[in-house]
């Protein structure tokens, strides 16, 4: 079986970015993700792949981000970093916790449910809240975990370094979709899928896939490793398993959709801008950026 750690990582997206905003030190810019331009009509926007989880080391960002940033009239986000983390607690309660008359975790089998109560201890998690959530979401909470002992964490991440620089420049943040919208999409798997999805995670956290993936998918975006990259939404694209199909075609595919339609009328209405999503979504096919082409946007990939 595939493993569905590599596609998993974007899953990161609604969690990561609200995780405690302290500021990283800063040391020597550096090359980091992907970087595109994108032009039309004589209006400019930066397009720059994230990571929703970082470390103090990535930060400042190299010379050409921060510079189209200070130039910029709106910086867009997926969504906003700096949001009250009371607005992720009421989507979470309204979209992210289990459904009265569907199966709960006292519903798996024994030893199944023993394997789950290990990695929720070993996270640091509280068991007496994440099981009240669906299955898709507690996954999440898992790998955050995992990722977090690894030290890759979210108030590191791209995206609340650049939210941070956008405000100081007195940048207008603006958000390209909504934590209820993101959480909705963990509806979009069948009940049964919910819980291979868990089961996949688990088993990827228990194997240690998911920490060297994570590595490898951290090298490649820290270096800028365009070869790396490319290989890893190839792999993503061609992962088989509950959690990389419903990834690649709903949270990539799908997303990437809604994403570039709402780029193009950013581009259209402001002369300079920036707009920040996560790595993945520029790469490989039915990217952001070949759907910006495909509209009429003249693109180039910087790195």
């Amino acid at each position: 079986m595939r493993r569905p750690v590599l596609a998993f990582f974007l899953l990161l997206f609604c969690l990561a970015a609200h995780a405690a905003d302290r500021g990283p030190a800063e040391r020597g810019p550096a090359d980091r993700g992907a970087l595109f331009s994108a032009t039309l009509n004589g209006h400019t926007m930066l397009l720059f792949g994230t990571l929703h989880v970082g470390q103090s080391g990535f930060y400042p960002l190299e010379p050409r981000i921060a510079q189209a940033l200070a130039a910029a009239s709106t910086l867009a986000l997926e969504i906003d970093p700096a949001q009250p983390r009371a607005a992720l607690q009421r989507a979470v309660r309204s979209r992210g916790m289990l459904v009265p008359g569907e199966d709960d975790y006292g519903a798996m089998p024994s030893a199944q449910k023993r394997r789950l109560d290990a990695l929720i201890l070993q996270g640091g998690l509280d068991a007496g809240t994440v099981l009240d959530y669906k299955p898709v979401l507690l996954a999440t909470l898992l790998a955050l975990a995992e990722y977090t002992k690894q030290g890759y964490r979210g108030d590191w991440s791209s995206e609340a370094w650049l939210a941070r620089s956008a405000r100081a420049a007195d940048v207008r943040v603006l958000e390209l979709e909504s934590l209820p919208a993101q959480l909705s999409l963990l509806d979009r798997l069948s009940v049964p899928d919910r819980w291979r999805f868990l089961d996949e995670m688990m088993g990827a956290i228990e194997s240690g896939a998911l920490r060297s993936d994570a590595r490898a998918m951290v090298q490649a975006w820290s270096t800028a490793d365009r070869t790396a990259l490319d290989a890893i939404a190839a792999r993503c694209e061609a992962d088989r398993s509950v959690s990389g199909q419903f990834v690649n075609a709903v949270l990539l595919k799908e997303r990437n959709q809604k994403l570039a339609d709402k780029l193009v009328r950013l581009l259209e209405a402001e002369q300079k801008t920036v707009a920040a999503v996560g790595v993945l979504h520029l790469l490989g096919t039915g990217s952001v950026p070949a759907l910006l082409q495909e509209r009429g946007v003249s693109v180039e990939r910087i790195y």
